[in-house]
């Protein structure tokens, strides 16, 4: 499997959810706290999805 450069957009919005679930679990902001650890998985499969196919 060859890997390539996610979009600059799929890019910035995995990684605007990484950073949002990391403060989540650091502060109590209600919606972002209850669902820190999803935000900070869907960030991450963003940016794996992104990297494993080409033209996302």
């Amino acid at each position: 499997m060859k890997a390539s450069a996610p979009s600059k957009f799929v890019w910035i919005i995995g990684l605007i959810l990484g950073i949002a679930g990391i403060i989540g679990h650091f502060t109590s902001i209600d919606f972002i706290t209850a669902n820190s650890f999803n935000l900070l998985l869907a960030g991450f499969i963003l940016l794996a999805l992104g990297t494993s196919f080409k033209g996302i």
